[in-house]
């Protein structure tokens, strides 16, 4: 296996969650609506996802260097997003290493048509637990930031030997939980997560599925 990272974790500990009242909102109903994974999900209230997902100068910045950095990325490197949303990480990176190759895709039609201008080009609709339109090894780096605990664990495997067949080197981010309460805050938050293990469990998975990933757990402390 690869290497345990901390690269999204500090981002993800900059917001605020009220885990009860998520849960008492009609959640069953918020979670159909989050599923379909469109304009209510990234842009509409905050019961139904984001609550609006707009760029933020500089916010994915650090994320951006810290990726470069991790794995050697120059403008010569192209790098695959898989489950990309809007792309803001992806045109950070864009800016710090201009001309480098950069390719994404989403489930999502409404965040496919919210990816930058002049950038969105190299981004499309495609679903992570369907076979990829690429080679093997056609990618330097595969990035793979929340997204593998929505997809039915009966589709997984798919999506972890998808990475691995393309990218030479493979980063993924997931959902999990350490304890009783990590595990109460998760079912009351999450929307659109169907798969609720702890790291070891993923681990085991990875292996099991043979993806040879970097690795980091986001937590709902």
């Amino acid at each position: 296996m690869g290497e345990l990272l901390n690269i999204i974790t500090p981002m993800h500990k900059k917001t605020k969650r009220d885990y009860l009242s998520r849960m008492v909102d009609e959640k069953v109903k918020c979670m159909e609506i989050a599923k379909k994974y469109e304009e209510d999900y990234w842009d509409g209230d905050r019961r139904y996802g984001y609550g609006g997902y707009n760029y933020m100068a500089g916010y994915w910045e650090p994320a951006a260097k810290a990726i470069i950095e991790k794995y050697k990325l120059t403008k010569d490197s192209k790098v695959l997003s898989v489950g990309c949303g809007k792309a803001f990480l992806e045109y950070e990176i864009k800016k710090l290493l201009p001309g480098i190759n950069i390719v994404g895709f989403d489930i999502s039609k409404h965040a496919i048509n919210s990816v930058m201008p002049k950038f969105k080009d190299d981004f499309f609709v495609h679903k992570a637990q369907e076979l990829y339109p690429f080679k093997d090894k056609e990618f330097d780096l595969v990035l793979c930031l929340t997204v593998i605990h929505n997809i039915y664990i009966d589709e997984l495997k798919v999506a972890l030997q998808e990475i691995e067949r393309v990218g030479k080197q493979k980063f993924i981010t997931t959902e999990a939980f350490r304890n009783e309460q990590e595990l109460f805050n998760l079912q009351c938050w999450a929307l659109t997560c169907e798969l609720f293990f702890r790291p070891e469990e993923w681990i085991w998975l990875f292996k099991e599925f043979g993806c040879d990933c970097d690795y980091e757990f986001i937590y709902f402390e």
